[in-house]
């Protein structure tokens, strides 16, 4: 077994071994695993003691800020006052300056009185419920041994629990989902209890031990499962219910928030009452000894337990579930179930499981609830799709308002990244933004300049790294402010730094003040539809900013022979930000030649491609001339392209094409989650040898569907089509995701 070992960080810690109840349901008493019978009712000092003290030593080595101790059973309040104190002394001591101890206790509550509320107030041990709902769907499985109900008890315990001076230990209901029961009265009575949590639970069962379906209905417990699911979604969704929220956070690329689901590598262990180190004991539903790990905390470490297979196979993510599972689109959800569920034993197996003969026995099998997680799954992702895909996904207008956003947040971070360190000069520059944003349209037109993003993630950068100068913000922002005032022809004037005799103003163009080498600092202020500029020994003065004039040097734009009106920036110094170098700057003659050829590429992408020659022309508004032969996304915010400066109309046309889809997928990228980046694993990809992570594929086959409309070698569909196959079954695809592919594949003529 392979990787890292993965240290836990929560523990179940046995208190007592024997119920107050007779639940016919419990995975402890009534499966596989009869273990119970031979160990000691309640947990011996020594246990305690070295269960904190190991505990201790686990965090310690691993460096853990937290760890979490469930205290359990059987029924963990039989234990006694007395008892759970010293459980709680001896944990909260060993764990002193070692890390945050989170305490808590899984009861059935009958034994739920203020002697014990009050010890775990005083440890902050935080306490979560058994119920099963309303009075008939309870007593189905959790009576006493006698019959009797245990419904009024655990209503007595909840209400003791919901007064004020105990609510904080409040931590919700755990629901063992039964079919039969009416899954609406189910939630009901549990919502009504206006509980903080709600956990469901599949009843554990095994391929051995099938779960019981009523109706006979391989989806019943999805069926279930989903009603609940609408009445809680219709209802504003009034508290957290782990088992839903868990899916919803896997479908938005998330991690699972459960163990039974999700493919995350589990960190938890069990403490029995003599001190025995376990597996997670729903194990006990597989077969006798299946927990068992040969381990106690008397002689043996955490981590010799987190080295054992049973543990490691638990942790390896998409490597420890089955084939099937892992061709499953929805296995990263999932995650192929509760490692419990997918147990079989084999023909001749002996008490571990293994075939004698060599059959298919123990855990590489889906779950018995295969049938029902899909269904769930798919159920929920078909019932919140369009509610969870935000409209950038699907509008061009609403992904160019995203990314304008994104940009305008980063200014709003620099501010809060200074803290005021950036003085009374920060201060004003601030303040005049605000007055020019009010004013006019000219600070949104220079931040959504492409470029203007690099300079506030370069002053972001610095000042979180403490750069020598990183401070002077103002300085740094003050071209940007000066561009916005004249854009919005306000007459404040801005003081602005120039060095090698050259002035930039972002979006406009350049001003030589000087000669190389003369840095200084000027006074910036609008006059009419121009602005002049002030030094301490000269004066310039711009009649017109977008008309060149004697030392200015406006950015140049295309808008020529029916092709849009794009600026081309070869001045901005944070243009050179793409794989390739940006050209040092174009003469008039080169400019005149390459918006020649541009222009006449995007005519010829209005003819092959209008639909895409219209959204490129309507989502970009700047293209940079790059020492290059193909084109370049870059690092900045959406709307910027690095074109070749040589090529003819035909390849500048393809670099264009290729350069938006590019440029899209990534604004994308930034402003929806498409797939889950804590599990990519590759695929083949139809142009090359290598397999490749699903990021690429997606990518390629974006470009590839774009360009097959325009270019008529078929290799270009053919790899686009056999792509959009892979990704079908991509389990790291996002709800926004799944919904780019859909549109791909509409783009692609797949309808």
């Amino acid at each position: 077994m392979t990787g890292p070992l993965v240290p836990f960080r929560e523990i179940v810690l046995k208190v007592h071994s024997r119920c107050d109840l007779a639940c016919d349901h419990c995975y402890i008493y009534e499966h596989a695993d009869q273990s119970w019978r031979t160990r000691p009712r309640a947990i011996s000092d020594e246990a305690i003691h070295r269960t904190a003290h190991r505990l201790a030593e686990h965090a310690k080595a691993h460096a853990l800020p937290s760890v979490s101790v469930i205290l359990h059973g059987g029924e963990p309040l039989l234990a006694g006052p007395a008892r759970l104190r010293r459980v709680c002394e001896e944990l909260t001591r060993a764990l002193d300056g070692v890390a945050e101890l989170d305490l808590r206790i899984h009861t059935n509550g009958l034994q739920l009185s203020p002697r014990y509320l009050d010890l775990f107030t005083e440890f902050g041990v935080k306490v979560g419920i058994s119920l099963d709902g309303d009075r008939a769907a309870n007593d189905r499985h959790r009576r006493y041994a006698d019959g009797r109900s245990s419904h009024p008890q655990v209503l007595k315990a909840l209400g003791l629990l919901r007064q004020d001076r105990y609510r904080p230990l409040d931590l919700g209901l755990l629901c063992t989902v039964d079919a039969a029961n009416d899954p609406l009265a189910v939630y009901d009575a549990l919502a009504a209890l206006d509980p903080p949590r709600i956990d469901f639970l599949l009843p554990h069962a095994t391929w051995d031990d099938s779960p019981p379906r009523p109706d006979g209905s391989p989806t019943a417990y999805a069926d279930w499962l989903l009603a609940v699911f609408d009445r809680w979604d219709a209802g504003g969704r009034p508290m957290p219910v782990r088992l839903f929220e868990s899916v919803l956070s896997t479908l938005a690329g998330g991690p699972s928030l459960t163990e039974s689901l999700g493919l995350a590598p589990t960190d938890l262990v069990v403490v029995e009452t003599d001190g025995t180190l376990e597996q997670v004991d729903s194990l006990k539903s597989a077969y006798e000894g299946a927990a068992a790990t040969g381990f106690d905390v008397l002689r043996h470490s955490f981590d010799e337990v987190a080295a054992h297979p049973g543990v490691r196979s638990r942790q390896l993510g998409l490597a420890g579930v089955s084939a099937a599972c892992r061709d499953c689109p929805v296995v990263r959800s999932c995650g192929g179930g509760l490692y419990t569920h997918r147990y079989r034993s084999a023909p001749g197996a002996g008490q571990d499981g293994a075939g004698q003969d060599g059959g298919p026995g123990g855990f590489d099998h889906t779950s018995v609830y295969c049938a029902d997680l899909e269904a769930l799954i798919r159920g929920i992702e078909s019932r919140t799709a369009a509610a969870t895909v935000p409209p950038a996904v699907t509008d061009p207008g609403e992904l160019l308002a995203a990314q304008r956003e994104l940009t305008r947040s980063l200014l709003a971070e620099l501010h809060a990244e200074l803290g005021g360190r950036g003085g009374a000069a920060w201060q004003r520059t601030w303040e005049l933004a605000g007055e020019v944003e009010l004013r006019s349209e000219g600070l949104d037109e220079v931040l959504a300049h492409p470029y203007t993003r690099n300079r506030l993630v370069d002053s972001v950068a610095a000042v979180r790294e403490g750069r020598p100068g990183a401070f002077d913000a103002a300085r740094a922002f003050a071209p940007y402010l000066a561009a916005a005032v004249i854009r919005g022809g306000l007459e404040t004037p801005v003081r602005v730094g120039y060095r090698d005799g050259a002035l930039t103003l972002p979006t406009l163009g350049t001003l030589r003040l000087g000669g190389p080498g003369e840095h200084g600092e000027a006074e910036v202020c609008p006059a009419e539809k121009g602005f002049v500029v002030r030094t301490a020994t000269a004066e310039r003065r711009v009649v017109r900013a977008g008309e060149p004039a004697p030392h200015w040097r406006p950015v140049r734009t295309l808008g020529r022979d029916g092709a849009p009106d794009l600026a081309l920036d070869d001045l901005d110094p944070y243009r050179d930000c793409f794989d390739a170098p940006a050209h040092p700057g174009l003469s008039r003659d080169e400019a005149a030649d390459w918006s020649g050829r541009l222009a006449a590429a995007w005519g010829l992408l209005g003819r092959a491609v209008p639909a895409q020659a219209a959204e490129a022309a309507g989502s970009l508004s700047t293209l940079t001339p790059l020492l290059s032969t193909g084109p370049s996304v870059g690092r900045h915010g959406y709307g910027a392209l690095g074109i070749p400066v040589r090529g003819s109309a035909d390849e500048l046309a393809r670099a264009l094409l290729r350069g938006f889809r590019r440029a899209k997928l990534r604004a994308l990228t930034e402003t929806a989650d498409l797939y889950a980046l804590d599990g990519e694993w590759s695929r083949p990809a139809p142009w090359q040898e290598a397999p490749v992570p699903l990021s690429l594929l997606l990518a390629g086959a974006y470009e590839r569907v774009g360009i097959a409309a325009y270019d008529p070698d078929p290799r270009h569909r053919d790899h686009a089509l056999r792509a959009l196959d892979t990704l079908e079954g991509a389990a790291e695809l996002t709800v926004a995701g799944r919904r780019v592919l859909a549109a791909l594949g509409e783009e692609a003529g797949r309808g």
